[in-house]
């Protein structure tokens, strides 16, 4: 399989993470398991064909939350993660997720992920992470789904690259957007938005996307497992794909239509 993707063109990795875990001494917080034996898995990993690896770190807007102690261990967990995947020769894509969980503002999501990024990039230099050989998956700004006062893109946009400009290095070489619950066209439009707002030039990093249910939710519903519905379902990614290339050039004009693109792809506490 690695070498069939690798003659398309098509880079493998692998998610490398274990899941999370409840955090003592917080309030339902968690902190995600894995390191243990992670250097031998990555070595594994890298000897199979694998060149990228995934670790996804979960933190949660309340009144309570995200503490100091989650905060700073999801931090020092993922910068631990990704120099162990560097040392194996395996690009890691850095993922401090946000849930959009809760009746949260924007302005609240900026402060708690201006917050949740400083840490990681603090612990990323402290393991002497090589900035240039990574790739940052965060959450956009955006208000929690229980929130009244819903964003429109363009202020997802300025809110965002708002709070990776104060946070994010210059030397990262590229950030790709993790949907995180949003709709397929959503997902899209917030890109394009991104990718459009003008913060005088400071947006030294590509600005895409590593999205997974607003690429599939379209797919999965025109497929539904039936053979005959294959070809359907592959013009349904086609047209995702290329709306989202589009956006991330900041072209595009919301005119590509889904099987399920306006449909919310939001599940409480979502884990995987």
């Amino acid at each position: 399989l690695v070498d069939h993707l690798k003659s398309h063109g098509i880079v493998p990795g692998i998610k490398v993470d274990k899941g999370v875990v409840a955090l003592p001494g917080t309030d339902g917080e968690t902190v995600t398991q894995g390191i243990d034996g992670l250097n031998d898995r990555c070595k594994a990993y890298k000897q199979a064909g694998a060149d990228f690896a995934k670790w996804r770190a979960v933190l949660k807007i309340s009144d309570t939350t995200p503490s100091e102690l989650s905060i700073q261990e999801n931090a020092m967990t993922l910068a631990r993660y990704a120099t162990i995947c560097q040392q194996n020769g395996l690009v890691p894509i850095v993922e401090p997720e946000i849930l959009c969980d809760g009746t949260h503002s924007l302005e609240k999501c900026a402060e708690v992920s201006e917050r949740v990024f400083a840490a990681v990039y603090k612990a990323c230099s402290d393991h002497g992470l090589y900035l240039e050989g990574s790739l940052l998956k965060p959450n956009m700004v955006t208000p929690g789904m229980g929130c009244p006062n819903q964003a429109t893109p363009e202020q997802v946009a300025e809110a965002t690259v708002t709070v990776l400009a104060r946070t994010v290095p210059p030397a990262v070489v590229g950030i790709t957007f993790l949907s995180g619950g949003q709709s397929e066209e959503h997902a899209s439009r917030n890109l394009n938005a991104i990718n459009k707002f003008d913060n005088g030039g400071r947006k030294p990093w590509a600005l895409s996307f590593s999205y997974g249910r607003a690429l599939q939710a379209s797919v999965l519903k025109a497929w539904q497992g039936k053979q005959e519905n294959v070809k359907a379902a592959q013009n349904e990614l086609q047209k995702r794909a290329y709306a989202n290339h589009m956006a991330c050039l900041g072209q595009y004009d919301g005119k590509i239509e889904g099987a399920s693109a306006g449909d919310s792809l939001f599940v409480a506490n979502h884990q995987y």
